[in-house]
């Protein structure tokens, strides 16, 4: 029972040191939270119109087949539905 008391007095001191250390490792990770939400937002400013971009690019995708590659090395790629044929008058200048 001797040891005993020592080590009261020693869990007693440590209480408010532990809690401190949570409160600055709380305090810690919510400014981690909001630097990750700045950085995130500004990434989102700047990659917007690209990413916009993109997407309509890929879904401009669904238009076509998968490539088929011909027996020579042609690739050709085909779109699922075709573009209305031009009548002679709608040719090309040349």
């Amino acid at each position: 029972m001797r040891g005993l008391g020592p080590l009261l007095i020693a869990l007693a001191l440590a209480g408010p040191a532990a809690a401190q250390e949570s409160d600055e490792l709380s305090e810690g990770v919510d400014l981690l939270r909001q630097g990750t939400r700045l950085l995130m937002d500004g990434l989102l400013q700047e990659l917007g119109p690209a990413l916009d971009e993109l997407h309509r690019g890929l879904a401009d995708l669904d238009a076509y087949e998968l490539p088929e590659i011909l027996p020579n090395g042609d690739i050709i790629i085909r779109r699922k539905r075709p573009l209305p044929m031009e009548s002679p008058e709608d040719g090309i200048d040349l």
